[in-house]
């Protein structure tokens, strides 16, 4: 584990350093949506703090480590947002670092999670999966696998919001290269508080993801995804193997 140790540490410290330099900001006037409203701030939310892994299909094998710091920017309806928080909220994406972390398992299986402090507000995001491999590839074969995550959203007195994601995925390794894409189904359950009069809202949303994994001592993998009408760029940044 000392192996890990400078990057778990890297991790921590971008996690403090983006909780503590920007001025948080609240979902404090929730009282000024309608239950419409409520509805579209439950869709941006969900599409941006959604489980995302950022991984190629193929399973990692008993000793494989997946391990990096991560960053997602989803294009959102900055209007519901501002309204929700009285004016504080002017930006038109929502950024997630995140720290991410993944184990190989027997028999095809990977778990994984992350932990997360978003920019520009209280929101503190903690996520996990479970992904099996139907087909773990070979040299001339790709990986097909399912995924299933979930997210729970931290640090709001005003909301609470948890996502559940279903998906289905395909790689291939070629050489240093894994392209991967995927399809997935997303359930969330947003709740305000009492006092804001607002009923719970349940949101669901299909997704389609495509990305590149590039593995030569560093790790890097770039994907892009649509979902519904919510466009995400993830990056990140570790150590495969």
């Amino acid at each position: 584990m000392a192996f890990f140790r400078p990057i778990l540490l890297a991790g921590t410290l971008a996690a403090a350093s983006v909780a503590g330099s920007v001025h948080a900001q609240s979902f404090d006037s929730l009282e000024l949506l309608s239950q419409e409203n409520f509805e579209t701030l439950s869709e941006n939310l969900t599409a941006a703090l959604h489980y995302r892994g950022v991984t190629p299909t193929e399973p990692l094998g008993i000793i494989g480590f997946d391990v990096g710091l991560g960053l997602t920017v989803t294009e959102i309806d900055d209007l519901v947002l501002d309204l929700a928080s009285d004016g504080d909220f002017e930006l038109s994406q929502i950024i997630v670092p995140r720290l991410n972390i993944h184990k190989g398992l027997p028999l095809g299986f990977d778990v994984g999670a992350f932990i997360s402090a978003v920019p520009e507000t209280d929101i503190v995001l903690l996520g996990a999966e479970v992904r099996k491999a139907i087909f773990e590839g070979s040299a001339v074969t790709p990986a097909i696998g399912v995924r299933v995550g979930a997210t729970t959203l931290q640090g709001l007195d005003q909301l609470d919001l948890q996502t559940l994601l279903v998906d289905i995925s395909i790689s291939k390794g070629i050489l240093f290269f894994t392209p991967y894409a995927g399809l997935g189904y997303i359930v969330s359950r947003s709740e305000a508080s009492d006092e804001f009069g607002l009923e719970d809202e349940t949101v669901t949303q299909s997704k389609a993801f495509i990305g590149l994994n590039i593995n030569f001592g560093l790790n890097f993998t770039v994907e892009v995804d649509r979902t519904d009408d919510f466009n995400s760029f993830s990056a990140k940044a570790g150590i495969r193997f």
